[in-house]
């Protein structure tokens, strides 16, 4: 399905709904109500029938959720966010800063008498919940379960997804499930456990091979499962999506299913704090059950991929490369005409992609940004939105795609004409940020927090940063933003080998303009050095994104020798990987964009 550009939820529907809610919490003898972005699941992307905050505020990031109050709602937006929420809600709602401002934090202004603020325990971690219960102590507040009181005004709220499931190759996992599922129930055998919750829709289809269609533009099955010690998986979801999709060793049951099995098992049983909803733990010590809370055992294997994994996303890099090339190269031509818009460049990459007849589906939905529009970090162009691509501007554009071998993530920011001086020394800052982290090279046992300061060093000097993350993680045909890994501050992680990560610093100058570059890495052991520390066991990145980046909008002369090295090896390289796979017009421009500096 090629992406669609409608707003789903507008602005000024917002405060009646707002108001229906008010008199719900009312009604409960509650004084307040958290709406989050997350579903039972905790994934970043939420089904229809689940995007509750979408629904009450307009607010259609990824991330944040919204505290409403008799007298207030505050939206809570990261740094990603904060240029798009004053575009999508009303003024009913208040934007806040998050993390700087916690939920706790907000509260204990809004409500400095205490009072009650319920929330839906199958929508919130047990982490996410015993840290705002931390933060409000001794303040008179109290977080309350509840039922679900925005489920109980949306009277038009769609029906839970129900994609047929197909099964994933073993070939291209490298690991059939039977091997999988006796691994990590080796590993609950020796912490003692006699079972684990797994609620990741994305660890559930890694563990079992099998891939779904819940979740728009992410391959996953929404379903919950328990993982027995013995190897043995109780799989709860919607049985009739499963026809496609033989699983042995699974026993396979209703959603309705799911709380009765919970408070049947023999304990201690693993869940995991920071991603299970609190629910699940809450029904199993209810029911008199240990519980051990720990990670999902799938979690850290899912991220470090096998020799086959890694073999088929070099070959769907490839491929998305090409694809990416004959897109470029149609830009080049058509951009300067002046007649294109957002939407016209998002449907011809779309096009490009799938004419590989291999695309089955993009890995989220295209980030567009021409001009100012690309300073909205998340952007996501819509009929309303739709402007122009204007020769002496900025366009900036994030995509990827979903092949059976491989999802990609790349970013190009293109000088439609001739850039302006100052957007060429901003983007070569963000550059040199890009390459720094493409030849980093660090000692085993380090995080993504340890490396994310390179991609911003050259930023920093000029005073300029940017409010991401440098980098996610990666999913094989599954969510393109994967944990545990990450290049970022926040990532405590050690990188492994086999992990994925993108690397993608930006600027951002709200008004005017947005630049990010993007490739994907893959950690590997680094090759020893003449006259090296041997002693001294070291990892790097090899790249596996290979499309060329704007050479119009590089000033070499603020490049020093090494990182023009680097440059000019990376463009030296990609014609031999997909020269053959271009078309004729293609080729000529990518010996253009590719040239030497």
């Amino acid at each position: 399905m090629f992406q669609t550009f409608e707003t789903t939820s507008r602005p000024e529907q917002g405060p009646p709904r707002l108001a229906a809610l008010r008199r719900e919490i009312a009604a409960e003898g509650l004084d307040g109500f958290v709406v989050p972005r997350a579903d039972a699941h905790q994934g970043e992307y939420v089904a229809e029938c689940d995007a509750r905050l979408e629904w009450l505020t307009g607010f259609t990031g990824s991330a944040g959720f919204c505290a409403v109050l008799a007298g207030q709602a505050g939206v809570f937006v990261d740094g990603r966010y904060r240029v798009q929420i004053k575009a999508q809600v009303a003024q009913d709602f208040t934007p806040v800063d998050w993390p700087e401002t916690s939920l706790a934090d907000w509260l204990k202004q809004a409500l400095p008498g205490g009072g009650k603020v319920g929330f839906d325990p199958w929508l919130h971690t047990r982490a996410e919940i015993e840290a705002a219960r931390d933060g409000l102590a001794r303040s008179g507040i109290e977080l309350v379960e509840s039922a679900n009181l925005v489920d109980r005004i949306w009277q038009d709220r769609p029906a839970r997804p129900a994609a047929p499931v197909i099964a994933y190759p073993d070939e291209l996992a490298g690991m059939d499930a039977a091997g999988k599922r006796a691994r990590l129930a080796a590993a609950l055998r020796e912490a003692g456990q006699k079972a684990a919750v797994l609620t990741l829709p994305d660890s559930i289809c890694w563990l079992l091979n099998i891939r779904g269609g819940d979740i728009p533009r992410n391959p996953v099955v929404q379903a919950f499962a328990i993982l027995h010690d013995d190897g043995r998986v109780d799989l709860f979801s919607d049985p009739e999506k499963f026809s496609g999709a033989p699983l042995p060793g699974v026993a396979l049951h209703g959603w309705a299913a799911f709380e009765a099995a919970l408070a049947a098992l023999a304990g201690p049983v693993r869940v995991d704090r920071a991603s299970a909803p609190l629910a699940v733990s809450g029904l199993l010590e209810g029911a008199g059950i240990a519980v051990a809370h720990a990670q999902d055992p799938c979690i850290l294997p899912k991220a470090v991929k096998t020799a086959a994994e890694l073999s088929a996303a070099r070959e769907g890099h490839l491929r998305d490369a090409g694809a990416m090339c004959e897109f470029l190269a149609w830009l080049d031509a058509e951009a300067p005409k002046g007649a294109l818009t957002e939407i016209d460049v998002v449907r011809a990459l779309e096009g490009f992609r799938r004419a590989t007849d291999a695309l089955r589906e993009i890995s989220f939905d295209t980030i567009c940004g021409a001009g100012p529009n690309g300073a909205i970090v998340h952007y996501r162009v819509t009929e309303a939105t739709n402007r122009p691509v204007r020769p002496g501007e900025l366009l900036l554009v994030d995509s990827g795609g979903q092949y059976l071998d491989g999802t990609t993530d790349i970013t190009r920011t293109i000088a439609v004409g001739a850039p302006e001086a100052e957007a060429r020394t901003c983007f070569t800052r963000v550059l040199k940020g890009m390459i720094a982290m493409s030849r980093a090279r660090w000692p085993e046992g380090r995080a993504g927090r340890d490396l994310d300061a390179l991609a911003r060093s050259a930023l920093w000097q000029a005073g300029q940063d940017y409010d991401h993350g440098t980098g996610h993680g990666v999913g094989q045909y599954l969510s393109v933003h994967e944990g545990p890994q990450g290049l970022s501050r926040k990532s405590g992680v050690a990188l492994q080998p086999g992990m994925i990560v993108s690397n993608e610093p930006g600027y951002y100058r709200e008004g005017a303009f947005g630049i990010r570059i993007e490739n994907l890495l893959v950690v590997r052991k680094a090759a020893a050095l003449p006259g090296g520390d041997a002693h001294r066991a070291m990892l790097d990145f090899d790249t596996l994104t290979h499309v060329p980046i704007d050479l119009a909008l590089v000033d070499p002369a603020l490049l020093d020798a090494g990182e023009r090295a680097w440059l000019n090896a990376y463009h030296a390289g990609i014609a031999p990987l997909i020269g053959a796979r271009l078309s004729a017009r293609a080729r000529d421009w990518l010996a253009r964009a590719a040239r030497q500096i």
